[in-house]
């Protein structure tokens, strides 16, 4: 059941993704990004949400620098028939990666790298929680078993889909151009740490 779960959720958040560029233009989520970015500095500070937009741009620059897609100022100097070729691959490069979807997808990256710097920028409140989570259900677990208590199978292929299902989610919402508050953001890893902690609670190791 668990495994039926995450592979439908990644085919399904894979589709989802992949389509949400073809619904909106760039300048959408560009649009997105710059009122995230005003209510970020207004609910951290000025420092705090530059700070994130430059984490978010470092991020950004780093995937671009890790992809295969050739550039054309990084092309070395060639003569006759290789610089021939150099420009009609250059100019075929154009006219795949220069289309408004590939550009809706870099912005799309934008905003959702941004978000996840707002996510890191919470990190060290939270970490705690989800660790804290994951131990209480670990020593509940250990009592149900001295106490001879049953571990219900059922109940832990449950929490791990909805754990699996929260998580798809999220990394939905963090690519869609809908305003999410800053108070959104630290809600995954509660949620996902509490439903993991739960789980925990249930798992049954076999024999």
């Amino acid at each position: 059941m668990i495994r039926a779960m995450a592979v439908v959720s990644l085919l399904a958040l894979l589709v989802l993704v992949l389509y949400v560029p073809s619904a909106h233009p760039p300048e959408r989520f560009l649009e997105q990004l710059r009122t995230e970015y005003t209510n970020a500095a207004v609910f951290w500070g000025k420092d705090a949400g530059t700070r994130m937009l430059s984490r978010a741009m470092s991020m950004q620059e780093s995937a671009r620098q890790a992809s295969p897609v050739p550039s054309s100022k990084d092309a070395a100097p060639a003569g006759g028939v290789n610089a021939a070729v150099g420009r009609e691959m250059a100019s075929v490069n154009q006219r795949l990666f220069n289309n408004p979807y590939f550009r809706s997808i870099d912005a799309l990256l934008l905003l959702a790298s941004f978000r996840l710097a707002m996510l890191l920028e919470w990190l060290p409140w939270l970490l705690a929680f989800p660790i804290a989570a994951m131990v209480d259900g670990y020593l509940v677990r250990i009592v149900k078993a001295k106490e001879f208590l049953h571990h219900s199978p059922a109940m832990f292929a449950l929490y791990v889909s909805l754990a699996i299902l929260t998580s798809c989610a999220s990394v939905l919402a963090f690519v869609l151009p809908i305003t999410l508050h800053p108070l959104a953001i630290p809600c995954v890893p509660v949620v996902i740490g509490t439903l993991m902690g739960t789980a925990v609670r249930d798992f049954h190791r076999r024999s």
